[in-house]
């Protein structure tokens, strides 16, 4: 049966991988976390004099360089002076030269939000008039690219191997002793410790380039290195590593010093070795709070233990599900996983469960806000998913709990059988004894009278016998050992088919493996998840544009987003037009077309047409000339008389690609 089994495992562990590799590719670059709620100049904006600077706004403080803003003119040069520099709040600002020429100008910023995750964008102003520029506000995005894929894929291993490396000691020091004289036990935690260390060094090496340049050259750059440690992140990061130099040691004793101490030395050292790896684990999973989501935002003083609480429960159900899936596969047959240790980690992670319930319910308050976001940001779809694979999990938890609980009773009847074998070999064993005392007795004679009778030979012929005897001697004891090692293998073969054979184990392999497969797919959507902004911020960034919006419309001007979806490819997007002064007469019309994550870029056209319906005016049409990547302008748009417009713009991305969307709104 092991051998139908394992190739199965095999493939499937493989496959298991590959779809969360498929769900890390498919993330994309990290989601910002810092979003861009206003500017001065506002976006697409039209200036009468140059202004003196640019100032932005986020949604939450962020780490500036010197390059973090930069204002281009229409023919690509720098036009900003001195470093950028915080004005108060949230509120950054960068000085412009003096006299600047009128024209169509880009403002370009990338920045480090809180939680330390890459932000960058473009958009553009202009002064005077729009006009030409050379500058396209394409690929303004930050960890991206191959450095990007890199650090998202070191950030899953490292995850991974905290999960292995925490659970899988916690699994064998609190659940299954036996298991630290385990070789492939004692090989997944090192595992686990390998892995977590490989790519902490890794995400330490390419932190610089994946919040700047983004390129591969850059990682080992040691100015952009000396960088990083001055940071938060980096901080964490290098504490990461202290740890596990500690926790190095902790293995090496839980593995290498603890089996060969006796019982009363064991319990000593079972105590330290508790105490010591709850503080190593702690710390280690602090090394994530203190430089991500919980470190910033709402709460940050409660949220980061909560944080550490949360992944240290993540640890113990998955990382020990891991270390007993691989012993209840690769145990040798002399120390198999008992009933007893598998319902010592069932409690385990009955535990963790509830601890991740209380921590995640915090969490997703914290993160989310309210029930809409659920459903309207990115994180909250994440999130559900994340709990459909819990309850999933929990589910097969549940029957692996059944197959648990027969196990056991299989090893009661099975330990009343062998102690009632164990008391029929004594009584034979008392029988034969009684039996040998009486040939013995009854055969003394006849030994006494064959003794005199072989004296004689006897003593002629010890010479030759006692060489003879020596090496016969040796050629049997070494014909005894070879039986012992064969007799030793064969019994050690037996006992391992009689256990595979076991159908209540054979259930458990199974359920167990079904678990450990859905906590793949949930470690990568948990690694999503992190690296995609909260709910919470991305609604107040969406609040907040629809406030400025608002007071650009008091102010006179109008403008409106409306969301377009031609059916092809890379059709989805969302058009904004700005009409100014938004009254009868001759208007300034802007068309901005954005990507889904508010990125700008160009489509073959772009169509506007005006109709009032309730005076039957209209369509009045509008082609806007193209200005820059993903901006159209119209100058001398005529608005015949105030009312309720119909605004109906077409939009197209490719030679058969087209949609038409429209909205109502009040113009004068």
């Amino acid at each position: 049966m092991t051998s139908t089994i394992a190739p199965r495992v095999r493939t499937l562990v493989l496959l298991l991988v590959a779809a969360a590799g498929l769900l890390l590719a498919g993330a994309g670059p990290v989601s910002a976390h810092a979003a861009l709620t206003g500017s001065d100049p506002r976006q697409g904006a039209v200036v009468d004099k140059a202004p003196q600077q640019v100032s932005l706004t986020f949604s939450e403080k962020v780490a500036l360089s010197d390059d973090s803003l930069r204002v281009l003119d229409p023919k690509g040069k720098r036009v900003d002076r001195g470093d950028p520099a915080g004005t108060g709040g949230t509120t950054y600002a960068v000085k412009l030269h003096g006299g600047l020429p009128d024209g169509t100008y880009t403002v370009t910023y990338q920045v480090v939000s809180e939680d330390s995750h890459p932000v960058a964008g473009a958009y553009t102003f202009s002064i005077g008039a729009p006009s030409q520029t050379s500058v396209s506000v394409d690929g303004q995005t930050a960890g991206g690219g191959v450095v990007g894929v890199l650090y998202g894929f070191g950030r899953y291993v490292s995850y991974a191997g905290f999960i292995v490396l925490v659970g899988g000691a916690a699994f064998v020091l609190g659940c299954w002793r036996r298991g630290t004289a385990v070789r492939s036990v004692q090989r997944l935690v090192v595992s686990g410790w390998l892995a977590l260390t490989a790519a902490t060094l890794g995400l330490l090496l390419m932190r610089g380039s994946y919040t700047g340049s983004g390129k591969v050259g850059d990682i080992f750059d040691l100015d952009l290195l000396g960088q990083v440690l001055q940071t938060k992140t980096g901080a964490a990061l290098v504490s990461r590593l202290l740890l596990l130099a500690a926790a190095a040691l902790f293995i090496a004793v839980l593995f290498g010093a603890y089996d060969k101490r006796d019982d009363e030395e064991k319990r000593d050292l079972t105590f330290g070795l508790a105490i010591g790896g709850t503080v190593v684990a702690a710390g280690l999973a602090a090394s994530w709070a203190m430089s991500e989501h919980a470190s910033t935002g709402l709460q940050p003083g409660l949220a980061m233990p909560v944080d550490v609480l949360h992944l240290l429960a993540v640890a113990g159900w998955l990382g020990g599900l891991t270390a007993l899936l691989v012993a209840l596969y690769r145990a040798p047959a002399e120390t198999p996983v008992d009933a007893a240790a598998v319902r010592r980690f069932s409690q385990l992670a009955f535990g963790s469960v509830l601890t991740l319930v209380a921590t995640g319910v915090y969490q997703s308050w914290r993160q989310l806000g309210s029930w809409s976001a659920f459903t309207g940001t990115r994180y909250g779809q994440l999130l559900l998913i994340k709990i459909g694979l819990v309850v999933l999990l929990v589910g097969i938890a549940w029957i692996s709990r059944r197959w648990t609980a027969r196990l056991a009773e299989s090893g009661v009847a099975e330990s009343a059988v062998a102690e009632s074998a164990v008391a029929e070999a004594d009584a034979g064993r008392v029988t034969a004894d009684e039996a040998e005392k009486e040939h013995v007795a009854t055969g003394a004679g006849a030994s006494t009278t064959a003794k005199g009778a072989s004296g004689a030979g006897s003593a002629s012929g010890a010479g030759d016998a006692s060489g003879a005897g020596s090496a016969g001697a040796d050629g049997d004891s070494e014909r005894a050992a070879q039986l012992a090692r064969q007799r030793a293998a064969i019994d050690s073969a037996r006992r391992k088919r009689e256990r595979d054979a076991d159908p209540n184990r054979f259930g458990l392999r199974r359920s167990v493996l079904a678990e450990a497969g859905v906590a793949v797919v949930l470690l990568a959507v948990t690694t999503m998840l992190t690296s995609t902004e909260p709910g919470r911020t991305e609604e107040q960034a969406a609040a907040a544009t629809s406030s400025a919006t608002a007071d650009a419309n008091a102010a006179g001007a109008l403008t409106l987003d409306m969301s377009f979806d031609t059916g092809g490819e890379d059709g989805k997007g969302v058009v904004r037009i700005d009409l100014d002064p938004a009254r009868p007469g001759s208007n300034e019309m802007h068309v901005y077309v954005l990507r889904p994550n508010g990125r700008a870029f160009d489509i073959p056209e772009v169509k506007i047409a005006f109709t009032l319906e309730s005076q039957d005016i209209g369509p009045l049409p509008v082609v806007p000339d193209h200005i820059s990547t993903g901006h159209w302008s119209a100058s001398g748009v005529q608005i015949p008389m105030a009312g309720e417009w119909k605004v109906a713009v077409t939009v197209r991305t490719s030679d058969i690609d087209q949609a038409t969307v429209s909205k109502n709104a009040q113009i004068g």
